[in-house]
């Protein structure tokens, strides 16, 4: 008997979320498919129901052409029979090889029907685009966005890693030609990574009351505290990608989510989830799980409600100085 999660409401496309999204980047890179099937049923039997993907998962390992992501979670809709009971999202616009990129209609229209294959599915309920294309006119990516909703092959549009003024022009567009808009944001955004989200891109998504995922909730794994030295980097997936936190400011946020951890009993990595939780704007973060252990550990961190104190001290611990902002 699966567990009901509180659903929370992703901007006005009419889908419910719970509190956290399976990042399905770990597919067909550090989870193979026995172990994918066994994560998905964990994850939709404690009441959970969206997935993240993209066509280009996993594309950065070497031999993989990307789609390896899509078709691990279609063989699981496939055996499972759980398609009604979960949220597929799905993106493209990253180089797929072969000059295959970006938001043209023709390379929107030609990747959904890809990634619908891969799926095995007749639909997908969230297709984003992944990242921004200059060179193709906002409103040919929205008009294709347009006719994939009329088919019945999509039913919600989001966009990825755009910038304020790029998002505000497309809500623009949507409103004056009576086009789909985009409902959520998936933005780079983490206890550590607070730049590129807070301000601007952050007012965008409150005004136009979007719904917003953000990826990388944990910073590649740095703010789940395993990650303290250069030793600690050394042969790990994604090692390269911490070493960047590895400086005072990352250590003091560690610091922070110890001492949060110890007052509430749960590990860094709950606490990390539960502060972006805790931000009225987030709808869901988006976070990855390689072990059933993992897992669990992620899906109970949405029932932490950390205290304006605790709120507080994350804050400071992780506020830039005039230094770390020019970096940053």
């Amino acid at each position: 008997m699966h567990k009901e999660v509180e659903k929370r409401k992703l901007g006005n496309s009419g889908l419910g979320v719970a509190p956290l999204i399976f990042g399905g980047n770990v597919f067909g890179w550090t989870v193979d498919q026995a172990r994918g099937s066994e994560l998905l049923d964990r994850f939709v039997n404690a009441g959970f129901n969206m997935i993240d993907t993209a066509d280009a998962y996993s594309n950065w390992i070497p031999g993989n052409h990307g789609g390896e992501s899509e078709s691990i979670i279609g063989n699981w809709l496939k055996q499972s029979g759980k398609r009604d009971r979960v949220l597929i999202a799905t993106k493209s616009g990253l180089d797929m090889g072969n000059g295959r990129k970006g938001l043209s209609r023709k390379h929107i229209l030609r990747s959904a029907d890809e990634s619908l294959a891969r799926l095995q599915t007749d639909y997908i309920d969230l297709y984003q685009s992944h990242t921004e294309d200059t060179e193709t006119p906002l409103e040919e990516t929205l008009e294709a966005y347009a006719d994939l909703i009329k088919a019945g092959k999509v039913r919600a549009i989001g966009a990825s890693n755009f910038k304020a003024d790029t998002l505000r022009a497309a809500l623009e567009i949507s409103r004056e030609k009576s086009l789909p808009r985009y409902e959520s944001l998936q933005p780079f955004y983490n206890l550590y990574d607070r730049a590129q989200f807070e301000g601007e891109l952050e007012a965008v998504c409150r005004e136009s009351q979007l719904g917003v995922i953000p990826y990388f909730s944990l910073a590649s794994g740095f703010l789940t505290g395993k990650y303290r030295s250069e030793q600690d980097t050394v042969s790990r997936s994604r090692g390269s990608r911490v070493q960047k936190y590895l400086n005072p400011r990352g250590l003091r946020i560690l610091d922070a989510l110890d001492e949060i951890a110890n007052q509430y009993n749960a590990t860094p990595a709950q606490i990390s989830l539960a502060w972006l939780l805790a931000k009225p704007v987030i709808t869901a973060p988006i976070a990855s799980a390689t072990s059933v252990q993992q897992l669990d550990e992620l899906l109970n961190a949405t029932r932490l409600k950390l205290d304006a104190a605790a709120v507080q001290k994350l804050e400071e611990a992780s506020a830039y100085s005039e230094e770390e902002r020019k970096i940053a």
